[in-house]
């Protein structure tokens, strides 16, 4: 049974005439990412709030829709869980734009969290491929991973002031920069004489 499949050539095509079309729409996106992420990068403490308080917008409004849809659906299987989900959204959400500090130190403690299990896990994964030449990178990135944690938790409370903040800020400024550079190489390419890679 044979399907009909789209060429390759022809989806590659149309996404580099699609990145030469709108090539100035990732431009002036790179350049803002770039702005905000230099910004939360030089006033940590002022990103790290926005981050709580953008986070308990989204959770209190995803709470107040989940509210109305369970509601609308009572009789649906499941309700009480719905119920329940949506309630605890709400509540975080609220504790989050209550109180911003709080929510920041609790935010601080899951990136500890994350940096941690990250680190083990590129630790454990690098010595299963010790046999790859790029398996002592992989080990060096799960060092660093456990040193941010480490550092981060041994510097509580008042790396929860600033932590969040300077590596949202620092993830803006590469995404940022990556946009922009993808931006001007679009520019520059006519996908119409571009060979479509194999």
């Amino acid at each position: 049974m044979s399907m009909n499949r789209p060429d390759i050539g022809q989806l590659q095509q149309r996404a580099l005439t699609s990145l030469r079309d709108h090539w100035v729409l990732f431009l002036v996106e790179g350049i803002v990412l770039v702005a905000l992420g230099l910004v939360a990068i030089v006033f940590p403490p002022v990103a790290t709030l926005a981050v709580a308080i953008f986070l308990g917008w989204l959770f209190l409004i995803s709470g107040v829709v989940g509210l109305a849809t369970t509601f609308m659906m009572r009789q649906a299987p499941g309700f009480w869980w719905s119920l329940l989900s949506a309630a605890l959204a709400v509540l975080v959400g609220g504790v989050l734009l209550a109180r911003p500090i709080v929510g920041a130190v609790s935010l601080t403690f899951v990136l500890i969290t994350f940096f941690i299990i990250e680190g083990v896990a590129s630790i454990m994964l690098a010595l299963e491929h010790r046999e790859s030449r790029s398996w002592v990178w992989l080990l060096a990135s799960g060092i660093v991973d456990l040193i941010l944690g480490a550092l981060i938790l041994v510097g509580l409370p008042g790396t929860a002031a600033w932590a969040l903040g300077l590596l949202v800020g620092i993830n803006m400024l590469f995404g940022g920069v990556s946009l922009i550079a993808m931006a001007l190489h679009a520019r520059s390419v006519d996908p119409r004489t571009t060979p479509p890679q194999p």
